[in-house]
């Protein structure tokens, strides 16, 4: 049997899981939610960056993205962390849609699959 990895697993949801070399973190939000968009995304991608590290893997390896803004006029915001945070080339697939969020002060949660 297949071994699964759990990041910081509480009753509810792991940070990370890892099964048979690929990678699925958490809606990740961010840990101020007083900020603005951009501040948010930033800390959102760097919560990811940690995650991915933990499992020895990074951004260059994303297979999926699912991205929730609380309000779609954020996106052109957010698509500026998100295209820099990026490596040239390195793209994944991605929805990116409207939702109501856990918190009225969270601006963005964003979900990554990933490979090792």
């Amino acid at each position: 049997m297949s071994r699964i990895i759990r990041t910081d697993a509480n009753p509810v949801l792991s940070k990370a899981l890892e099964y048979h070399g690929f990678v699925y973190t958490q809606g990740v939000v961010a840990s101020d939610p007083s900020q603005d968009i951009t501040a948010q995304t930033k800390d959102v991608l760097a919560q990811i960056d940690s995650l991915l590290e933990i499992h020895g893997t990074d951004n260059t390896r994303l297979l999926q993205a699912h991205i929730w803004l609380k309000n779609m006029a954020d996106r052109e915001a957010m698509n500026k962390v998100w295209t820099a945070w990026l490596p040239e080339g390195a793209a994944p697939v991605r929805a990116c849609v409207q939702a109501v969020l856990a918190d009225p002060g969270y601006l963005v949660e964003i979900m990554i699959t990933a490979c090792r």
